[in-house]
């Protein structure tokens, strides 16, 4: 299927959703303590970019314990409790050194609301390599489009890595880091999902398709569902924008499909991290079907 064909007609649906609507009253917990800028970390500031280097919560440091794609430095547990004995061992294993402190220091050094019990403090993430990605015959990748909310990114994160995504990328720019809400939320998906970091979507974009990789936009005046998208089983990237916004118009002037989700409720939008659960999934399950079995 040629490009100029994938993008079909122009005609906008009545109730489509794939914008990222994300209103302030859907960011959850995420919103008042892990703000990248220090203030909630009273112990010492924050990393001066975020790259994951900061891990709250059991299911987090617990992939990032037994992944092994990155060094762990410290891990502090709460001293109440027994429930954490299995996270000091694999701390233990992994060469990091173990601190027993007692809850309240804990919550002190915390950047989210609800740690656990356990901090942990590790090498940043690891660059993915941008190209090399494109040059996956499989490339099933997600682009965030000036994504700000720490709760939705993370959660986009999980979402992409259980559904077998390939690689996620991340602009450095007018987009959250990779803050320790960030990591709660992807529970474990940063340390198995590579993550290039871009200047900008828009030029990422344009390498993407360089590569021979389709680019769908999934917005809520998409054209075609994506429950219809044709390129599915293709290299592809799905781009995400930012909340409220959708994405960027230099973003969507890149992409060969503009995607959106049909809606039938009263409700006329998703937020980001909702949207991105729908197409991805569909996606996945489009890749896994065999040719000419639906």
């Amino acid at each position: 299927m040629s490009r100029s064909d994938a993008r079909g007609g122009r005609g906008r649906s009545d109730k489509r959703s794939g914008r990222g609507d994300d209103r302030r009253g859907d960011r959850g917990d995420s919103r008042g303590r892990d703000r990248g800028d220090g203030r909630g970390d009273r112990s010492g500031p924050a990393p001066k970019r975020d790259l994951g280097q900061q891990v709250e919560g059991r299911q987090a440091v617990r992939a990032l314990l037994t992944a092994g794609t990155r060094r762990v430095h410290d891990v502090w547990l709460s001293t109440e409790g027994d429930a954490l004995d299995e996270l000091a061992a694999l701390a233990e294993t992994a060469g990091a050194r173990v601190r027993r402190v007692p809850a309240d220091q804990i919550e002190h050094r915390a950047r989210t609301e609800a740690p656990q019990g356990v901090v942990a403090f590790a090498a940043p993430v690891p660059a993915g390599d941008l190209d090399a990605l494109f040059a996956d015959p499989q490339a099933f990748l997600v682009a965030l489009d000036g994504v700000t909310d720490p709760g939705n990114l993370g959660a986009v994160m999980r979402t992409a890595e259980t559904a077998g995504a390939t690689g996620v990328i991340v602009p450095t720019h007018r987009a959250v880091g990779l803050t320790p809400a960030v990591a709660k939320a992807a529970a474990g998906a940063l340390e198995y999902l590579p993550v290039a970091f871009v200047s900008g979507v828009p030029g990422a974009l344009d390498r993407a398709k360089r590569a021979g990789v389709w680019c769908v936009a999934l917005d809520g005046d998409g054209d075609r569902s994506v429950f219809d998208l044709a390129v599915a089983d293709a290299p592809l990237v799905l781009v995400l924008g930012a909340e409220g916004h959708g994405v960027s118009r230099l973003a969507r002037q890149r992409c060969d499909v503009v995607a959106s989700i049909p809606m039938h409720g009263r409700i006329e939008s998703l937020n980001v991290s909702a949207a991105a659960a729908v197409a991805l999934t569909e996606i996945a399950r489009r890749r896994a079907t065999p040719p000419g079995s639906g």
